[in-house]
């Protein structure tokens, strides 16, 4: 066993010269020709889509890796009041648009979470459980999301019969 390791350490710098030869990668060159998802993290937010139900849900969702993340409308968390608790649903559950997938209940009320496309429960915001308040300080933010779901192929033709930002305030401006 003692013979093994000078071996080892012999053949180590000649594969560490080979790894030391590799050519440089280039760095890209500014095109505005080519795609939008070639530039990196500058415009990955700009390809989500942020689409809104009539019962004030809202699911933001990348298209290039169809998850889409899923809460309450910041109309919704003030029209609630203070959030008390929150039921989550299970990871890995298929749902169909319009299934229930949680509830959040406030002080004034509880108002159930329904599916607004149809996929498979990726993730659940599991710091809801011990503050569900999250959910009031941030509804639409990074905090205060409910559930993340991979969106099926019929899910994301869904979206499309979906308001956008414009039409939600329009809507939340007739209540």
């Amino acid at each position: 066993m003692a013979s093994a390791i000078p071996i080892a350490f012999r053949a180590l710098p000649r594969i560490s010269r080979g790894l030391t030869r590799a050519t440089p990668i280039p760095y890209p060159v500014f095109n505005p020709l080519l795609n939008q998802r070639n530039f990196g993290w500058a415009t990955a937010k700009s390809q989500i889509i942020k689409r809104f139900t009539e019962d004030h849900e809202w699911i933001s969702v990348d298209p290039e890796t169809r998850i889409g993340t899923i809460g309450i409308t910041d109309y919704a968390q003030d029209a609630l009041g203070d959030v008390v608790h929150t039921e989550l649903p299970t990871i890995y559950e298929q749902v169909v648009k319009g299934d229930p997938i949680g509830a959040v209940e406030s002080v004034k009320s509880a108002s159930d979470l329904m599916s607004p496309v149809s996929g498979i429960i990726s993730e659940v915001n599991t710091a809801l459980r011990k503050k569900p308040r999250l959910i009031n300080k941030g509804a639409e933010g990074e905090d205060g999301w409910i559930v993340r779901l991979q969106i099926s192929e019929i899910g994301m033709r869904e979206l499309d019969g979906m308001m956008d930002e414009t039409a939600y305030q329009a809507h939340t401006a007739d209540e």
